[in-house]
């Protein structure tokens, strides 16, 4: 593969007619949480939990909207011992989840059980959850959201760095530019 191939799979999976109607509702959805005194709550496992660290700080220091990842090593391994590592985010949506919040689930397989798991314990709690998925259109956790930004690929460099582009994306939409002083 050369470079040139390369990058155009990263153009195809931005050049998507729906990102912008999906996005817009995503926007509309947090501010309408945000004005309830709502968060966000982030996760994901591996470069998707890198992912979900780097945007909830975004959100909360950019987007004006309280927001957490479910990284922390000692509630990761705490949770995981005693909960089971497949039921350790759902217990964590357990913990920390208010009424009004949204979960957002990052999995680029959409598969992972900890994370379908977590999905449908913050639906059955009444949560809105946003998921960023790739691989089959179908997959579990973008059956369970409420919204799935689904990214047309099997490449794991190409969906995560896709998911990493929409999330920044709706940051930068919240503020109302691409382009800021990050001191403010």
């Amino acid at each position: 593969m050369n470079i040139k191939s390369y990058l155009s799979e990263y153009q195809r999976s931005l050049d998507n007619s729906e990102w912008g109607m999906l996005m817009e509702s995503f926007k509309a959805t947090i501010i309408q949480v945000r004005e309830q005194g709502g968060k966000l709550m982030l996760a994901g496992n591996g470069a998707s939990a890198s992912i979900a660290s780097h945007l909830a700080t975004d959100f909360a220091k950019h987007g004006r909207i309280r927001a957490m990842a479910f990284n922390d090593a000692n509630l990761i391994t705490a949770l995981g011992n005693d909960c089971g590592y497949e039921n350790w985010i759902a217990k964590a949506v357990d913990i920390y989840a208010d009424p009004q919040d949204i979960l957002v689930l990052i999995s680029s397989s959409g598969k992972s059980p900890n994370v379908v798991k977590a999905a449908h314990r913050a639906k059955e709690l009444g949560l809105y959850v946003a998921a960023f998925t790739g691989f089959a259109k179908g997959n579990p956790l973008g059956s369970a959201a409420d919204i799935n930004f689904w990214v047309e690929s099997r490449a794991y460099n190409i969906i995560e760095c896709t998911h990493m582009i929409l999330l920044a994306g709706v940051v930068d939409m919240l503020i109302g530019t691409s382009e800021y002083s990050v001191t403010s």
